[in-house]
């Protein structure tokens, strides 16, 4: 799955453990290590998971996959920021319509040769991501492959009925904001892809922004919950990407100022290296998970101050929505404005997506 440790020498593989051992240790772990079952849930050790759930909320359901080779490459990743990074794109999802995650169902495709403390190891990450929510892991499958390794994750969640925000929800006269600094995974890959030596750059700002992404899960759940946002997304495909699927969904246009996109120092210093835009940066394809936040103009200062409150992560007015259905203009007082193209993330486009 990754890169083993130093110091942990030799280690079994999933065919010296076979298929019940392996689910005996990840029981293990879970038991030991995860947060426990509540009473009325039934994890791993039947047919089917089972849990109840709570009055006056909806279910909240998403699945995601990583492949080694397409979404991640094992040399430059740990065992352990492989299962963060996978279980956080999951999160995010949930979070981005204002959800908290609760149980997560991990389907594994593996390799014979594959350690089992790689797995292990794995699984450390998904709990280090769940944990701080309550959230357990209760079933999965495994599978042999004779390719690429892989993981799948199924994530539920829930959220209070009626306050899920929805991508098809904007409004004309909106404002557009995002959190954090979008485009900064993208640059991390081409950084490492480009570094003569990986480890070399391993502690780079934009490769750890990559490799062990942070979701907004918690900010998104605030935002729902007080109703002052119209619409909301994660940028998983990109910032432009995402905003396209905003106004498609909604049936909208946007307006954005392209002075007001957030660069982060480290992106800029990136972005002058490469002889590139810094802007064109944070508006491509990434592998961010900020948010992007339509709400009426007064509701503004209020998310902003919302969202600060709980990471103390930056939120930036970068536009308006409008009403020429899909079309994206960029403004910029260098010159005339610009249409944008919304196209985000394609995972059947020629190329690795890693």
């Amino acid at each position: 799955m990754g890169r083993l440790q130093p110091g942990e020498g030799i280690a079994q593989t999933v065919a010296e453990i076979g298929e019940f051992g392996l689910i005996e240790r990840i029981d293990k772990i879970l038991r030991e290590e995860a947060h426990p079952l509540p009473g009325n849930t039934l994890g791993i050790g039947d047919d089917c998971a089972l849990f109840r759930p709570r009055n006056g909320y909806e279910l909240l359901v998403t699945c995601d996959s990583l492949v080694e080779g397409r979404h991640y490459l094992p040399r430059f990743i740990s065992p352990f920021d492989l299962g963060r990074r996978a279980m956080a794109m999951n999160i995010s999802d949930i979070g981005a319509m204002g959800g908290r995650p609760l149980y997560a169902l991990i389907s594994l495709g593996l390799r014979a040769d594959t350690p089992v403390v790689d797995l292990e190891t794995v699984y450390r990450g998904f709990i280090a991501e769940l944990s701080p929510f309550g959230a357990s892991i209760i079933g999965g499958n495994l599978t042999g492959s004779e390719g690429a390794n892989s993981i799948h994750i199924t994530l539920m969640g829930e959220v209070p009925v009626g306050r899920a925000l929805r991508r098809s929800s904007a409004n004309p006269g909106d404002s557009i904001l995002v959190t954090g600094y979008p485009g900064q995974a993208a640059a991390g890959l081409r950084v490492l892809l480009e570094a003569e030596a990986p480890d070399d750059v391993r502690h780079h700002p934009l490769v750890q922004v990559y490799n062990t992404p942070s979701h907004r899960a918690r900010e998104g759940e605030a935002v729902a919950l007080s109703g002052l946002a119209t619409a909301m997304i994660d940028t998983s495909d990109g910032l432009l990407g995402d905003l396209g699927h905003i106004c498609h969904g909604s049936g909208v246009g946007a307006r954005l100022f392209l002075e007001s996109l957030p660069v982060s120092p480290a992106l800029k210093e990136t972005a002058r290296r490469m002889k590139e835009d810094p802007t064109d940066l944070a508006l491509q394809q990434s592998d961010d998970y900020e948010l992007i936040i339509t709400c009426p103009p007064e509701h503004v200062d209020a998310i902003r101050s919302m969202v600060t409150s709980i990471n103390r992560v930056p939120v930036a007015v970068i536009g308006s929505i409008t009403p020429n259905s899909g079309r994206i203009i960029g403004m910029s007082p260098e010159g005339p404005p610009r249409d944008l193209s919304p196209s985000g993330w394609d995972h059947f486009s020629p190329g690795p997506h890693v």
